[in-house]
């Protein structure tokens, strides 16, 4: 069943909630919506205190290794990075996809680095969508589009590789806008392995709308939106009673 996926946004070292389409190497474009004074591992700290488990640690270019690994740390197992749940790396989307186009050969080395066990990988297909309907990979702080269409094809290739994926829908992120309905509804229909979405959530009721779409197998990332980011659409206390009525 859907559930809430706690979340811990690193960009320069710090907590943040960025919207995701001016994240670019240009200071001046980037627009953020909260800069928490709090360090990563109050937000583990929290989420483990509240039992929500499952929760991801992005790291959004350099800058970010000692706070991903405080994080981990202070809630090992309860919080997992791009490569794993105890092993903080930076960028393994990018390094997927050199100069844009998917490397299988690139991908088994990450597997052989975590001892073959998928269990200790998730993949963060984010993305961002192209004409009507289509979603494309996107890299280097999602500013570059990839050679690998998210689609039913694409997800059946590499779901023998990891445990998860986790896909930000990079145009909706941050913006508070709604998420991507049909994204979801399509993840429901070609993942076989647990999915989080990430992108737009504003709202409990996107809970509910995701739970809708997906039939209850994509869980659902909200970050801009929440009190405890300096949002004001969704109480984090809520979001807890969320998940603890389905436990």
């Amino acid at each position: 069943m859907t559930k809430l996926r706690p979340c811990i946004d690193l960009h320069a070292g710090q907590v943040k909630q960025i919207v995701g389409g001016t994240l670019d190497s240009s200071t001046d474009a980037l627009k953020t919506n909260h800069v928490s004074l709090e360090p990563a591992g109050h937000f583990a700290r929290l989420y483990r205190d509240n039992d929500l488990r499952g929760g991801h640690v992005i790291m959004l270019g350099p800058k970010n290794d000692e706070a991903a690994t405080e994080a981990l740390a202070a809630w090992p197992g309860g919080c997992r990075s791009e490569a794993g749940s105890t092993i903080p790396t930076r960028g393994i989307t990018s390094f997927l996809f050199p100069e844009g186009k998917f490397s299988q050969e690139r991908l088994d080395a990450v597997l052989r680095s975590l001892d073959g066990d998928k269990q200790k990988l998730v993949i963060d297909l984010s993305c961002r969508k192209r004409g009507e309907d289509r979603w494309f990979v996107a890299m280097n702080k999602w500013q570059t589009i990839t050679d690998m269409e998210v689609n039913q094809e694409t997800i059946k290739q590499l779901e023998p590789y990891c445990c998860e994926f986790l896909i930000h829908a990079a145009d909706n992120e941050g913006l508070q806008k709604g998420i991507d309905e049909t994204l979801v509804q399509r993840l429901a229909e070609w993942c076989s392995i647990p999915v989080t979405y990430a992108g737009g959530g504003r709202h409990l009721e996107d809970l509910d709308l995701v739970a809708k779409l997906s039939g209850g197998k994509v869980d659902l990332t909200i970050g801009s939106a929440l009190d405890c980011f300096g949002g004001s659409g969704v109480k984090f206390d809520d979001c807890v009673a969320w998940n603890n009525k389905l436990s």
